[in-house]
C-alpha cells in the first residue's frame, strides 16, 4: 500500500513538474491552474496578426490561457497606425490601453481611450478600433481568443500616417 501510495505521489510530482515546463516553453499559453505568472515585455514572443502586412503588421503576445475556460490574457501592439475593421469575438472582451490613445467605435457610438483607459464589448458585439503607430493594448476575454471579421481583415489600405 506505501509503495502505491509512494508511487502515485511521484507520478503526480512527475506530471506537474512537465506540465509547468510546458507551460513555460510555450511562452505561457497555457497556464497552470494555482500557479503564478511572471512576464517581462522585453521576453514575450510576438506574432503578426495580418503576415500580408509583413513589417507593419500589428502584432500579439498571448500572456496566458486559462486551461479550464479558456479566458485569455494578451497584449497587441502595432508598429504602424491601423484602422481594424469591423470585426467580433464570441467572448465578452475588454481593452485597456497601456501606450497611445485608441479610438472604439460599435452601436453607433465612438469613443477614445488614452493610457489607463478602459473599455468593455459584449460578446459578439461588433466593434472597430483605429489605433496609433506605436501603441500598446492589453485585452482580455473570458473565454477562447478568437476575431470574427465582418468584412474581412484589414489591408495594407487601412495603414494609416
Amino acid at each position: 500500500m506505501k509503495k502505491k501510495l509512494h508511487l502515485a505521489f511521484v507520478v503526480a510530482a512527475l506530471t506537474g513538474f512537465a506540465l509547468s515546463g510546458y507551460a513555460q516553453q510555450s511562452g505561457g499559453t497555457v497556464g497552470v491552474a494555482n500557479s503564478p505568472e511572471f512576464k517581462n515585455l522585453s521576453d514575450l514572443k510576438w506574432d503578426k496578426i495580418l503576415p500580408d502586412l509583413g513589417a507593419d503588421s500589428p502584432e500579439i503576445s498571448i500572456l496566458h490561457v486559462d486551461p479550464k475556460t479558456h479566458a485569455t490574457s494578451l497584449l497587441i501592439r502595432t508598429p504602424k497606425a491601423i484602422h481594424v475593421r469591423k470585426h467580433w469575438h464570441a467572448a465578452n472582451e475588454s481593452h485597456t490601453m497601456i501606450i497611445g490613445t485608441a479610438t472604439l467605435a460599435c452601436d453607433g457610438k465612438r469613443a477614445e481611450i488614452g493610457p489607463g483607459g478602459f473599455n468593455f464589448m459584449p460578446a459578439k458585439m461588433v466593434h472597430e478600433a483605429w489605433l496609433p503607430a506605436g501603441s500598446l493594448t492589453f485585452i482580455t476575454v473570458d473565454g477562447a481568443w478568437d476575431i470574427n471579421w465582418v468584412e474581412g481583415p484589414p489591408t495594407a489600405a487601412d495603414l494609416t500616417k
